[in-house]
C-alpha cells in the first residue's frame, strides 16, 4: 500500500535500534444454547488468536515505528480464520505536533452501549457481536496540540471491506454475503480518497470532541442477486457519506455524563441519531473495597428504513461491579429493551480477572430475544451464547 513506503524508508535507520516486543495469545470456547437456525452450524465452537506486538523508537525518541498484528485460527468458520495487520505506522513528534503515516487504528467516542461517531476504522464484524474489533486502516495524519484544543486530520486513501461469518459461522443473516462482488457508489471504489478532521478539548470538568467525515461509509447495505445457477446472495453496497459528529463526556462528582451524536448524509437521505445517558458510581459499598456502578443509556436513530438499524429507540440499563483486588476483576452486565417493541430485547455479561502476571481469564455471555422479522436481531434470536477465554500476555 502506499502509505506504507514512508515507513518502509525508515527501516535502515532502526534497524540497530532495540526493539520492544509484547503481545498475547489466547484460547477461546464458545457454547451456543440453542441449536443453530442452519443444519451446518455447531452449538460449540473452539477458537484460539494471536497478537504479536513490537515497538522501536530513536532520532532521540522523536521518531517511532509500533506494530500489531493478529490471527485467529476457528473450529468451525473458515471465514473468522483470518489475519490482519491492526497497526504498522512511523509517528514523527515535534513541539506541538505530530505526524503518522502507515496502518493505524483510532477510536472515538465515550458512550459505553454504542458508538456513533466512532467512523474511522472498519468493524471486524466476525470478530464479537458487540462490534468493538476493528480492521487495520491505512492513513496519513497531522496532529497539532494546541492550548484551545488538539485538532487531527485524516487522510484514508484506502478502504477496508466489513468482514461476515460464512456458511458454517453464527451470526450470519439467512442468505451469504458475497464478499468479493461488493458495490462502490464511487468510482475509484477502495480506492477513493476519504478524509476525515477531529477536535477535541478539554474544559475543565469536561471533554468535547468535534470531528467531521467524507468518505465511503463503513456501514454497508445490501444487494439481493443471484448467480447464474440462481443461487441467491446479498451484495454489499459501499455508498458516499458525509458524517458531522460529537461527543461530549462529562465528570461531575459521582456521576459521569456521556453523550455521541451524529448527523449523517448517505444516499441522498439526511438522518440525526444519538445516543447518551449516565454512569454513576457508589465507591466502597457497605463499608467495603467493592464499587458498583449503575448504567442507562439511551439510543436513538432516525432512519425511517430499521432493517439495518439495531439501535433506532432503545434504553440500555447496565451495572459494572468494581472489586478493586490485586487481580482487577471486573463484571459488566446489562439489559437493551427496544421501547418499539416489548419482546425485542438483549442482554450481555462481560467479566475478567488476572490469574498472575501473565494469565487472565475472560467470560463474555450474549442473549437475544427477538420476534420482530423486520429487526436485524431477529436473525440472532437461537444464538445466545456463553465464552471463556484464558489469555497470556507477554
Amino acid at each position: 500500500m502506499k502509505t506504507l513506503f514512508p515507513l518502509v524508508a525508515f527501516l535502515p535507520t532502526v534497524v540497530f535500534a532495540e526493539i520492544e516486543y509484547t503481545g498475547s495469545a489466547a484460547v477461546e470456547q464458545r457454547y451456543f444454547f440453542q441449536d443453530a437456525l442452519y443444519p451446518q452450524q455447531e452449538r460449540a465452537n473452539l477458537s484460539v488468536y494471536f497478537a504479536p506486538e513490537a515497538y522501536t523508537s530513536f532520532n532521540d525518541g522523536n521518531d517511532s515505528i509500533s506494530f500489531k498484528g493478529f490471527y485467529r485460527l476457528d473450529q468451525q468458520d473458515e471465514e473468522r480464520t483470518h489475519g490482519d495487520i491492526r497497526e504498522f505506522k512511523w509517528t514523527h513528534s515535534g513541539d506541538e505536533w505530530e505526524v503518522q503515516t502507515g496502518i493505524g487504528k483510532v477510536f472515538w467516542g465515550q458512550t459505553e452501549s454504542l458508538h456513533l461517531v466512532d467512523i474511522i476504522n472498519q468493524t471486524d464484524a466476525i470478530e464479537a457481536i458487540d462490534g468493538e474489533d476493528k480492521l487495520g486502516q491505512p492513513m496519513v495524519t497531522f496532529s497539532l496540540f494546541k492550548d484551545w484544543g488538539n485538532t487531527t486530520v485524516f487522510v484514508l486513501p484506502y478502504f477496508r471491506e466489513r468482514t461476515f461469518s460464512g456458511s458454517d459461522g453464527r451470526f450470519r443473516a439467512a442468505l451469504p454475503v458475497d464478499t468479493d462482488n461488493p458495490i462502490f457508489e464511487s468510482e475509484d471504489e477502495e480506492k477513493n480518497l476519504d478524509w476525515a478532521v477531529r477536535w477535541q478539548h478539554t474544559l475543565g470538568d469536561w471533554e468535547v470532541g468535534l470531528s467531521y467525515f467524507d468518505g465511503t461509509s463503513r456501514e454497508p447495505d445490501f444487494v439481493f442477486t443471484t448467480n447464474e445457477l440462481l443461487e441467491p446472495s446479498l451484495r454489499p453496497l459501499y455508498p458516499l457519506m458525509q458524517q458531522a459528529g460529537i461527543d461530549v463526556l462529562a465528570l461531575l462528582g459521582g456521576w459521569t455524563i456521556k453523550f455521541e451524536g451524529i448527523q449523517r448524509t448517505v444516499m441522498e437521505q439526511d438522518y440525526t441519531a444519538f445516543v447518551g445517558g449516565f454512569e454513576y458510581s457508589f465507591v466502597g459499598v457497605f463499608d467495603s473495597v467493592y464499587n458498583i456502578n449503575w448504567l442507562m443509556e439511551y439510543q436513538y436513530d432516525g432512519r425511517d428504513d430499521i432493517t439495518n438499524v439495531v439501535a433506532q429507540n432503545d434504553l440500555m440499563i447496565g451495572s459494572r461491579f468494581v472489586f478493586n483486588d490485586i487481580d482487577g476483576t471486573v463484571i459488566l452486565a446489562g439489559v437493551v429493551q427496544d421501547l418499539d417493541y416489548s419482546n425485542v430485547r438483549s442482554g450481555f455479561i462481560e467479566a475478567s480477572s488476572r490469574i498472575n502476571d501473565h494469565w487472565k481469564w475472560r467470560v463474555d455471555a450474549w442473549m437475544f430475544s427477538s420476534d420482530e422479522i423486520a429487526e436485524p436481531s431477529y436473525m440472532l434470536r437461537r444464538d445466545d451464547y456463553v465464552q471463556l477465554s484464558i489469555e497470556y500476555y507477554f
